[in-house]
């Protein structure tokens, strides 16, 4: 579990942290380095989940030595998927971390949402329905290691 405390807003108790693979972890369909080592430090307190279409069908191969779970969805309104995907596990108690406009619902569903605008860009949609936009993966796990990082960008 972890906690972060918001001054002047309410306080996030996570559970769940839900990512989207490619533009996200892996760039055309390669995780990015460090990437892993990062999740696995995070999957001691946090169940991590991978939830992606897998465009480029990679991501089990590439996440076999991750401490996470893969979920992949197909067909139309993938967006819907993955914010179901959330929901079932208890939306109050998820972290999100995506970049694609089928990551816009995810991010607004859960308890915090990151939008990432890294080498693939971003949806216009997702960014809006985030809390915090960062500029590489490494630093939006960072932190949720570092949670008062979180506190001072979120604070009101």
């Amino acid at each position: 579990m972890l906690n972060v405390e918001i001054p002047g807003s309410d306080n996030i108790t996570a559970r769940y942290l839900v990512l989207d693979y490619n533009g996200t972890l892996a760039k055309d369909g390669t995780i990015l380095k460090g990437v892993a080592d990062k999740l696995n430090i995070l999957s001691k307190v946090l169940s991590v989940y991978i939830i992606t279409a897998d465009t480029f069908g990679t991501v089990k191969s590439n996440l076999k030595n991750c401490n996470c779970e893969c979920v992949i969805i197909a067909g139309e309104y993938q967006g819907k998927q993955k914010c179901e995907f959330i929901k079932n596990l208890n939306s109050s108690e998820v972290i999100a971390i995506g970049n694609g406009f089928n990551d816009a619902l995810m991010l607004k569903e859960s308890a915090l949402g990151i939008a990432l605008i890294q080498d693939e860009g971003a949806s216009v949609k997702t960014v809006c329905n985030a809390d915090i936009v960062c500029t590489d993966i490494l630093v939006a796990l960072d932190l949720l290691l570092n949670p008062k990082r979180i506190k001072a960008t979120l604070r009101n």
